[in-house]
């Protein structure tokens, strides 16, 4: 059975988005088309999908801060679509977690190439997924498991189990994973949340909290996920 691909569509050019909708269309893949930010972050909290394409001028924000707070939760193949053709425009979108940047105006066939490449790389090499030890975590699909026992993280933990997993063998420390967590521009986060959330995280994930094997402490300076 074909595997359905999912494709959420961010731009406020009807017009456009239905052309590239159009463009793309396939048996194997389903689009979400929205106008704004709002839409397109109630989309990503709710649906799993295997590429998005982005503007970056929209009407309610700049697209490259959705794509830099969307980084610190999820991989999901991001391809840059803009008026916005300075080279300066296109470093900063790479350097904020593009997988790719084209400028308007550009080629629909060239267009079509390009996602159909980031497809086949997202579905040959399942990048989300990282398995060892008995755990499976699929961060874009939202599912955790150890031993095979699914294993349910609210969205807070989510985002400690991505930064250390991602930097697993390296000591964060407790401000870096204070400000990639707690992202709602709060001027003041009690340190005690971060404390609170490791020790929920450990709960769900080792067999021995208070002696852990996984996520370390490491005192004075902040945790670790050990690689064994």
């Amino acid at each position: 059975m074909a595997v359905i691909k999912k494709i959420l569509i961010i731009e406020d050019d009807i017009s456009l988005s239905n052309g590239i909708s159009l463009a793309l269309k396939d048996s194997e893949i389903t689009f979400v088309q929205v106008k704004s930010l709002c839409s397109a972050k109630q989309n990503v909290e709710s649906v799993h999908f295997d590429l998005i394409i982005l503007d970056i001028n929209l009407p309610d924000g700049n697209g490259l801060d959705f794509l830099k707070e969307l980084r610190k939760s999820s991989a999901v193949p991001v391809i840059i679509l803009t008026a916005n053709d300075m080279e300066t425009d296109v470093v900063t979108g790479l350097e904020f977690g593009a997988d790719d940047y084209i400028t308007k105006p550009f080629s629909l066939m060239i267009l079509r190439a390009r996602v159909n490449a980031r497809l086949r790389n997202v579905h040959s090499t399942a990048s989300d997924m990282i398995k060892f030890d008995g755990f499976l975590f699929s961060f874009n699909k939202m599912e955790f498991l150890k031993y095979d026992i699914p294993i349910e993280l609210s969205k807070t933990e989510q985002k400690l189990l991505r930064i250390l997993i991602e930097n697993r063998g390296n000591t964060v420390t407790r401000a870096q994973l204070i400000d990639l967590i707690w992202t709602d521009g709060a001027e003041y986060v009690d340190e005690n949340a971060l404390s609170v959330t490791i020790k929920r995280l450990r709960d769900k994930l080792e067999d021995t909290p208070s002696s852990p094997q996984y996520i370390k402490t490491v005192y004075g300076i902040g945790y670790t996920w050990v690689v064994k």
